[in-house]
């Protein structure tokens, strides 16, 4: 019996043993998730942007041009006014006056340049029959010659009268929007105490933008022909966006490049011309423009959130066809949007992870999805409401 028992006791423990051995090992961790994108050539439009200033076409201010006191305003503080329309009203009384005064003298300066040259004739055919001197003749000419003088003296001053009495007319010299008044009536004004007010064209408006130093001399270096620069700058048509997020309506086109780089900055500022019925622009507004200067044939771009820069070198990190995990160093080139062009380093169809890749390290096994872009998604979510519909 103890034989027996001792038996099964061996039985039982070989069979624990063979259990035992024959149990699995616990498996490893999952290969970590990452979103890749397929690099592939691609047209894509380089966009330049610049922040706006919006400025009236033109701004003239309204000043006196004769002293004397305002008697009224003649205009609706912020309202469309023609070109010829009366603004201000000097008094006139003083320079009616003026006028008068002006008239009567050259009334005078007639009557004795007709005396003058009456006495001038009269020398002449008594000089000529040998009756007077020429000492008598030459003081008749002189005499006639001063008494011209004056009628030309008095005709001048008539003409300023009249200017001045014009003057105390102050009226818009363009078509435009008038601005606030600077003066009141009963003000006492003069050509020296600054604009009465402002007069803006606002259709078209201008966009006045700054570009910098390099990016100047590297437009000037792609298009060194001054006519062939002029001539492409025509053809660009700008979008305009405004402070609330939104594209104004309509496109704008290159007007004119200043003379100079401003030397504080760096910078020189160009003007775009954009359409503006209704006046719904005014100056002052901020923006920001936004042009597409050329279109970029077969490049290949990685989004730039797959880039990694240190110490000012770039790198990916790459998904080989073992979905092995590899660092690339890259060189890049121009930014379009959320898209960075790779002019080194890359070759189409490499699979470059944009996202995930903090988890994997070099030479570790990864499990590959395809990533979408933010866009797309937006997209596709929109398109899926639609049906739904």
């Amino acid at each position: 019996m103890k034989f027996v028992s001792l038996s099964l006791c061996v039985l039982v423990g070989a069979l624990n043993l063979t259990a035992c051995s024959h149990k699995s090992s616990p498996a490893g961790p999952a290969a970590p998730e990452v979103l890749v994108t397929t690099v592939a050539p691609r047209d894509v439009p380089v966009i330049k942007e610049g922040v706006a200033t919006l400025n009236g076409f033109i701004n003239a201010n309204i000043s006196a041009r004769v002293s004397g006191y305002v008697i009224s305003q003649n205009y609706e503080q912020g309202s469309v006014v023609k070109k010829g329309d009366l603004l201000f009203q000097i008094d006139p009384r003083s320079f009616e006056e003026a006028l008068a005064q002006a008239e009567a003298n050259l009334g005078k300066a007639h009557a004795m340049q007709q005396k003058a040259d009456a006495d001038e004739k009269r020398a002449l055919e008594l000089f000529n029959n040998k009756v007077t001197s020429a000492q008598e003749r030459d003081t008749a000419l002189q005499a006639a010659g001063v008494a011209r003088a004056d009628t030309k003296a008095g005709e001048a001053a008539v003409k300023q009268a009249e200017l001045n009495l014009e003057y105390t007319k102050i009226t818009a010299p363009i078509d435009g929007v008038a601005g606030f008044a600077n003066a009141q009536v009963g003000d006492l004004v003069s050509p020296t105490s600054g604009p009465l007010t402002t007069v803006s064209q606002l259709d078209p408006i201008k966009a006045v933008v700054s570009a910098g130093e390099q990016a100047f001399t590297d437009f000037v270096t792609q298009h060194p022909n001054a006519e062939e620069r002029d001539s492409y700058l025509k053809t660009l048509d700008f979008e305009l966006l405004l402070g609330n997020g939104s594209t104004y309506s309509h496109n704008g086109k290159f007007s004119a490049v200043d003379r100079n780089l401003d030397p504080k900055t760096g910078a020189i500022r160009f003007e775009l011309i954009f359409p503006n019925p209704g006046n719904i622009l005014r100056p002052g507004q901020f923006g920001k423009v936004r042009v597409t200067v050329e279109t970029r044939k077969g490049a290949l771009v990685v989004p730039q959130e797959a880039v990694v820069e240190l110490q000012g070198n770039y790198h990916v990190a790459i998904v080989d066809e073992n979905n092995k995990v590899a660092i690339r160093p890259i060189k890049m080139g121009e930014r379009f949007g959320a898209l960075w062009e790779v002019t080194d380093g890359l070759k189409p169809g490499d699979k470059v992870i944009v996202q995930g890749g903090q988890k994997a390290r070099p030479g570790s096994a990864v499990t590959v999805k395809a990533w979408t872009s933010p866009a797309e998604q937006i997209a596709a979510v929109n398109a899926s409401a639609g049906k739904d519909r």
